[in-house]
Formats: C-alpha cells, sequence, structure tokens
C-alpha cells in the first residue's frame, strides 16, 4: 500500500476525476481515489493501475452505513433485499433479526448471517452485516413467541463473532427498574466489549438517567426534536429513522445543528420492498435529510462517519488512506441518484442494478414449516360479552399509536353484532399449536363483507385476522395455515394468498413477484372498504405489538400498554 502509495508500484483501481466528499473538513475536491488489496491508499492525481474508472462529474462519498434495520420487514429475501440494498450505495448494514429470532430462536439468525455471508462479488461480500443478538425475545409477557432467550442464553450467544452487538432494548420499563434479567443481558454485552442498542420513546428524566448509566448507546423512537436533545445531552446518539411504516427523519431533523451533527445516525429501522426499489435506502433518507434544510456534508457523515464510529467500525466511514474502498459515486447532492457502488474496491453495482448473482436462496429447515396452529372452527371467533359495553381499540390516523373507546354493542346468540365501523379482531398463536386466541373490537378500520390476515405481527408473529364474520375469518386462518404464512384475504366467496414461506415473515420469490403480489392484494384488501389512509396489511402488523400505546392485542387478550397488564374487553 505503501508503494503504491508513493508510485512505486502501479494501484489495483484508480476511480478517476470524481469529486470526493471529505467527512473530516466537510468539504470536496476533484480527484482520484487510489486504491489496492481493498483499501484506499491515496487521494489524489495522476496515478497508475490496473483498472481505471472514470468518475468525472461524479460525487465520491463513503459507503452507506444503515444503522439499524430488521431486514425481515422488507418481506424480502436476504438475497434479493441485498441486491437492492447495494444498488441504492448502502455497504453495511446493522442488522437486528428480532422478528426471526422470535419465531425461530438463535437459528433465525443463524440463517440471516448465513444467507448474507454466501454472496459474492469479485470475491468481497458485496453488503457487509454487523448483526445483533435481539435483547427481547419475547418483547413482552403478553405474548405467547416462538423462542425465548434469557439472560443466560444472551450471555452465552452475545460473544459469538456473529453478533457484533445487542439490539434495540426495547424493556426500558424494566431497565429502569433493575430487573435483573435484562440487566444481565446488558452487562453480558458490556463484558463482550459490544454495543447496546436503545429503544426509549419519550424517556427523560431520571429514567433517561438510568437508561443511559445503563450503557446504552443509541435510540430511533425520539417522538421529537426536544426528545432528541434531552437524550443527546445524555450521551446517546440519535438515529434518524427513514422506515416505511413510521418515519421520523423530518420531525427529529429539526434538533440537528452545526455542533451536535456528529451525534446523528441515519437508519431504516423497517424498509418494504417496495420503497426499496423505487426510493432506495440511505440515499432516500439523505436527499430527505437535505430537503429538510441539513447541508449535505453534515447528512453524508450523519450516513457514513458518525455510524462507523459510533460502532467502533475500524475502516469505515470515510474516503481516506488506510481505510476500505467502500465508494458509492452519486450525480449530486440533493437528488443522492446512486450511479456506481464499489465495495472494497470491486464495482458491485451500476446504474440501479446490483452485479451480483446469489445462485440460489439459501433456506434451512429451521425458517421453513413455522405456521402452526390448533384445529379452529367458526365459534371459535364469537366474542361473548357479558354486558352491553365493549372496551375497543381505535384506530388513530398517521401513525401506530392506537385509542380506547367504551362502545354499546349488542349481543345475539353468544357472540357480539357488529355495529357501523366496528370489525373483530383475533390474534391466533401460531408456533407451538397451543390453541391461544386474543379476541376484541376494532373502530377505524373501514373493511365489509369478509377478512384479511397476515403472520407478521410484531413482536411475536402470531396470527392477526380482522373481519366482520365469524365463517371468512376462519378461512383465512386456513388460507393462512396452508400458506405456510403469508398475506390473505376471503370476500364474497372469494381468496387471494400470498405466502411468505420464510418464516411466516419473508418471501423466497423474486423481487418483482414480492412487489406485484404483495401490492395486488392489498389492492384487493382496500377495495373491501378500508378506510383512506389507513393501510391494509401493515397496519395490522402492529396491532400486536405491546409496547406502543394505548390498546394491543396479544394471543393471550387485549393488553393497556400504559397500564402495562391484560384488561378485559368487558366494560364496566
Amino acid at each position: 500500500m505503501i508503494e503504491s502509495a508513493m508510485r512505486r508500484e502501479k494501484c489495483d483501481l484508480v476511480i478517476r476525476g470524481a469529486k470526493v466528499m471529505n467527512v473530516f473538513t466537510g468539504t470536496c475536491e476533484e480527484a482520484d481515489i487510489a486504491v489496492r488489496a481493498g483499501k484506499i491508499v491515496a487521494i489524489g492525481q495522476g496515478y497508475e493501475a490496473e483498472h481505471v474508472y472514470e468518475a468525472h462529474g461524479l460525487f465520491a462519498l463513503p459507503g452507506f452505513i444503515d444503522a439499524h434495520i430488521h431486514v425481515e420487514s422488507s418481506t424480502l429475501s436476504p438475497e434479493e433485499f441485498a441486491a437492492f440494498s447495494c444498488a441504492h450505495g448502502t455497504s453495511v448494514i446493522v442488522a437486528d433479526p428480532h422478528e426471526l429470532v422470535n419465531v425461530c430462536g438463535i437459528a433465525g439468525a443463524e440463517y440471516l448471517h448465513e444467507a448474507f455471508s454466501r454472496l459474492s462479488c469479485g470475491g468481497v461480500q458485496p453488503l457487509e452485516v454487523c448483526m445483533q443478538l435481539p435483547s427481547c425475545v419475547p418483547a413482552t409477557p403478553f405474548e405467547q413467541s416462538g423462542a425465548v432467550i434469557d439472560g443466560r442464553e444472551t450471555a452465552a450467544e452475545i460473544v459469538r463473532p456473529i453478533f457484533y452487538g445487542l439490539g434495540e432494548m426495547m424493556n426500558f420499563p424494566g431497565v429502569v427498574a433493575g430487573e435483573a434479567d435484562t440487566l444481565t443481558k446488558i452487562e453480558a454485552a458490556h463484558r463482550a466489549g459490544k454495543i447496546v442498542d436503545g429503544h426509549a420513546p419519550s424517556l427523560g428524566g431520571d429514567a433517561l438517567n438510568a437508561y443511559a448509566a445503563a450503557g446504552i448507546a443509541t435510540d430511533h423512537e425520539c417522538v421529537d426534536a426536544a426528545d432528541c436533545r434531552e437524550k443527546l445531552a445524555r450521551g446517546i446518539y440519535i438515529q434518524l429513522r427513514n422506515g416505511s411504516s413510521a418515519p421520523n427523519i423530518e420531525e427529529n431533523c429539526k434538533a440537528v445543528d452545526a455542533y451536535n451533527y456528529r451525534r446523528f445516525l441515519l437508519c431504516s429501522d423497517d424498509r418494504n420492498a417496495y420503497d426499496l426499489s423505487a426510493v432506495g435506502e440511505m440515499d432516500d433518507a439523505l436527499r430527505r435529510m437535505v430537503a429538510c434544510g441539513i447541508p449535505a456534508a453534515q447528512a453524508v457523515a450523519c450516513a457514513t462517519l458518525n455510524t462507523a464510529e459510533c460502532y467502533q467500525m475500524t475502516g469505515k466511514g470515510a474516503l481516506a488512506p488506510s481505510y476500505d474502498a467502500d465508494v458509492v459515486l452519486a450525480e449530486d447532492l440533493v437528488s443522492f441518484r446512486v450511479k456506481a457502488v464499489f465495495k472494497r474496491g470491486v464495482l458491485v453495482a451500476e446504474n440501479g442494478r446490483a452485479l451480483f448473482e446469489h445462485g440460489g436462496r439459501y433456506l434451512p429447515e429451521a425458517v421453513r414449516s413455522t405456521v402452526r396452529i390448533a384445529p379452529l372452527k367458526e365459534e371459535d371467533f364469537r366474542i361473548a360479552l357479558r354486558g352491553g359495553r365493549a372496551r375497543v381499540m381505535t384506530l388513530l390516523p398517521g401513525g401506530i399509536i392506537t385509542g380506547e373507546e367504551i362502545v354499546e354493542v349488542p349481543s345475539q346468540g353468544g357472540d357480539v353484532v357488529l355495529g357501523e365501523d366496528l370489525l373483530k379482531l383475533a390474534v391466533v398463536e401460531r408456533h407451538f399449536a397451543t390453541g391461544n386466541m386474543g379476541k376484541c373490537l376494532v373502530k377505524g378500520y373501514g373493511l365489509k363483507n369478509g377478512a384479511i390476515g397476515i403472520t407478521v405481527a410484531h413482536d411475536s408473529h402470531n396470527m392477526v385476522i380482522l373481519g366482520d364474520n365469524n365463517r371468512d375469518m376462519l378461512r383465512v386462518a386456513e388460507l393462512l395455515r396452508q400458506a405456510g404464512g403469508g398475506m390473505a384475504l376471503c370476500t364474497d366467496g372469494e381468496e387471494d394468498v400470498f405466502p411468505l414461506d420464510i418464516a411466516g415473515l419473508m418471501s423466497s420469490a423474486s423481487a418483482e413477484e414480492v412487489i406485484a403480489r404483495t401490492r395486488a392484494i392489498t389492492e384487493r384488501a382496500r377495495a373491501m372498504g378500508v378506510r383512506k389512509g389507513v393501510e391494509p396489511f401493515m397496519t395490522l402488523v402492529f396491532l400486536s405489538l405491546a409496547v406502543i400505546p394505548k390498546l394491543r392485542l396479544t394471543d393471550r387478550g387485549l393488553v393497556d400498554v400504559d397500564a402495562f397488564r391484560i384488561v378485559s374487553i368487558d366494560a364496566e
């Protein structure tokens, strides 16, 4: 490398004539990037190389780093996800396989690691994965997940090389209360010298001090700029989220300034297949950040250097001698349209397409045939009230928070009679065929004459079914069982199902088929009368998420998240 830097020997590659973004100084200079053995050896002019890539007029940026993502939320296989991610300039992801592990246990994380590891382009892994060990399996005591990973198992697993750190610590009440098993997990990560990611919406005051004192490094759940500033002041890195479901980047960008921008990171958290394909990943986050008025150099640092420093990724996050030759060539610093992507000096994507092939899916038995439900009948979907008043979950516009309303509901023959805008919601345990089924009423969704369901349901991923009659709800459950998981609907005798055959969360189909089929079944669901502004299937995904207020439904019953307890559907 020294010989090449001193021009005494040829380089392997020169990326010639780009406007090179320097994330240390916030400036750009027109220069060549000289590469040898996968590393940058020099930034300058006139280097000779075996291979030259002409980049005149393009901006050279460090490879983007997604600071926190659940790959499973794309519904794509790791192979298809990697192709999109690389094509849009991402070179490293910090992946938390929380969904897979809640279904399949540690085998789910091992599957994700192996699937990405098998990808190759010119001898390099095109998308590097820093995988976190999920910290909350299950996320709450109110649901049946496919696995339980306690403090003892966490301590045994976190030392393995496949785990880069401990995934988002959603159990912030347990941290603040000093719950023994929760602290065992955190302490194990610290002993192993590994980072602990956070998840603490609106946590402040003494509780925030306690959370930060536990050595938790990041948070992607800030609700507004004031929340960001308070956590920044306590030494926590803020992850600006550009997710498909609940982005907070525009609101939280208001907290970014010229002094504190080095403590902000960019992340996706959840990104669906269509968004990955159509608008991208970190490139989309960058254009949105710049559109909020953040200087381009600061925004790029949030997607590169800041994340590399936070996660102690040696050789990542900058274009400078000794750093990995992970380079993104973009048209400009507004659209961030990616023209070419290099990983350790190998061209892995160009003009919006990945240049590697996966040669078939890696699909071990551990992530297949994961939908196991007890036998069901129509009567199982009846809701019998003791009186005439019910506690109803209400859908609120513009987010994933739900409300609570007490509603007069008549009954007939041991079952509720659904009035205007009321629907039944059922969560069916699907890991061990226990027969658990939680049931409640929902207002604000709008569906008529049928039922829809999905086996993606944060965080334990049981089967969620919504409908206005027991017959169609039963049929949807059977369609999902037969498919091994997926998305299904039944209306007026017509049926549709799209299988998610990888743990009931992801599809082994091509990205094109996933996007086309999920779009088609979503449009069919919309035609069933789903209210404008409600995303038919993705809304269901969050209705069992028992860490977000106010009411949620799990296989064990209706949960009042604020009170952190199971409550009756009967309203006194």
